[in-house]
């Protein structure tokens, strides 16, 4: 089945700091954007890739993050939103209707293993939905006004992470039910939100998000080890 994949990159990044979002920043001699990209464009089981970035970045990112690596896979750059929600959405319309599956990705996640990604496309081809997640590490407590108010079962707790991966007219059929209705912080709760069953699947090498300064100083070790083999 035919699978697309949509990388979100138009956050301002006002958590990193500094003028120059996150997702441009140099990795390794690279934009870290380039390399989430790359991932893809290296993932057997996608097709074509839609990337949404700033309207003031449309231009940067296809001379500098498309042109010079050579990704023959992106198809289209498209304009994003206010909300990160608004992102998905304008990347799911800009696909094709005969779209199959689509993978939807966060730009900071510039460490996705290939593998995994054909893994969680594999089994959303015959679950419907399916994404990367990671069992909780610490025990994680309710607060209520600075207060602990209950503990949680730690052994079903997850952190959830990126690509999602979807059948196409369901998520679009789901971002657009929820448009100016529902702010989702991640896309497999709005499959959730209409009964739908995600399937969870374990990556196999670390897929961190950089958010902040020091996520980047990690990212830019494990590259460094995984290019040293």
């Amino acid at each position: 089945m035919e699978a697309s994949a949509i990388i979100v990159a138009a956050g301002k990044a006002k958590r990193f700091g500094g003028a120059v979002p996150k997702q441009f920043r140099q990795l390794c001699g690279r934009p870290l954007l380039s390399w989430a990209v790359g991932r893809f464009e290296a993932a057997a089981s996608i097709d074509r890739i839609v990337l949404v970035v700033g309207e003031d970045h449309l231009l940067y990112v296809s001379e500098k993050i498309v042109d010079p690596y050579n990704f023959s896979k992106v198809t289209k750059i498209v304009k994003g939103g206010e909300t990160r929600q608004e992102s998905v959405l304008r990347g799911l319309e800009a696909l094709p209707v005969t779209t199959g599956l689509v993978a939807i990705h966060d730009g900071a996640r510039a460490l996705v293993s290939p593998l995994d990604i054909d893994r969680v496309v594999g089994l959303a081809a015959t679950d419907r939905a399916a994404m990367l997640a990671i069992p909780a590490a610490d025990t994680i407590k309710r607060v209520r006004d600075g207060f602990i108010i209950s503990t949680l079962e730690r052994d079903s707790l997850y952190l959830a992470q990126t690509p999602q991966v979807f059948q196409y007219d369901l998520i679009l059929t789901a971002h657009r039910e929820a448009r100016n209705l529902i702010s989702a912080t991640d896309d497999a709760s709005l499959i959730e939100a209409r009964g739908f069953k995600v399937r969870i699947v374990e990556p196999t090498r670390p897929n961190i998000k950089v958010t902040t300064r020091d996520d980047m100083i990690v990212a830019e070790a494990l590259l460094q080890e995984e290019n040293n083999g």
